[in-house]
């Protein structure tokens, strides 16, 4: 007997390991220095609607920028660090104002990086309670877009820090407008902050797979 594949299942199920994944990272060691990836292997990146080059400068801005801000601050700081389309977020916690520019200078200065925004924060690192809420919300929000049939869920990136919730993401302005009432519906999320590349209805044509056109 034959039986189907429901892509959207197979991507939902994904992103609930990923974050299961994380939640036990989280509570089993502290990591100063964390890099904003994607999960769901190859498929999710052939439905990327970056360049294949551009996908590649992302994970070199992060693995770049990571090992740079390790050597200029060592453990004393919680940072993540996502690079999007050359755009780059930074969230966490840092001990001082200083650490935060010293940071914010340090990524700009990595090979490729077009812009900064800096959502560091002045305070004592989060516990792995809050990051491990953080992991836990982070994939809701995904399975939930994975959920919205009116969604590409690849389209979008999300990133979660102390209840507040980044997407990142080139969509149109409605896919913009859906995808943040979903994750602002999605339990868990206190806040979103929206950081998207708006796209005309027409690029979206342009990028969609043929066989979707």
């Amino acid at each position: 007997m034959k039986h189907s594949v429901n892509p959207r299942g197979l991507q939902r199920l994904a992103l609930t390991v990923g974050a299961a994944a994380l939640l036990s990272g989280a509570l089993t060691a502290c990591v100063p220095l964390l890099l904003g990836g994607a999960v769901g292997g190859g498929a999710l990146i052939a439905t990327d609607r970056r360049t294949s080059g551009t996908q590649l400068e992302d994970e070199g801005i992060e693995l770049r920028a990571l090992s740079r801000l390790r050597s200029a601050l060592g453990e004393r700081s919680h940072v993540n660090l996502t690079s999007y389309n050359r755009q780059v977020l930074l969230t966490g916690e840092v001990a001082s104002a200083q650490d935060k520019q010293q940071i914010e200078q340090t990524v700009a200065g990595v090979e490729n990086v077009s812009t900064i925004v800096n959502e560091l924060a002045i305070m004592g690192n989060s516990t792995l309670t809050q990051r491990s809420s953080d992991a836990l919300v982070t994939g809701r929000v995904k399975a939930t877009l994975v959920d919205a049939r009116d969604l590409s869920a690849n389209a979008f990136k999300v990133v979660t820090e102390r209840g507040t919730t980044y997407l990142m993401g080139r969509v149109t302005q409605r896919e913009a407008d859906r995808g943040t009432e979903v994750a602002r519906s999605t339990p868990g999320v206190q806040k979103v902050v929206r950081m998207f590349e708006i796209i005309s209805e027409q690029e979206l044509a342009r990028l969609l797979p043929a066989a979707k056109r």
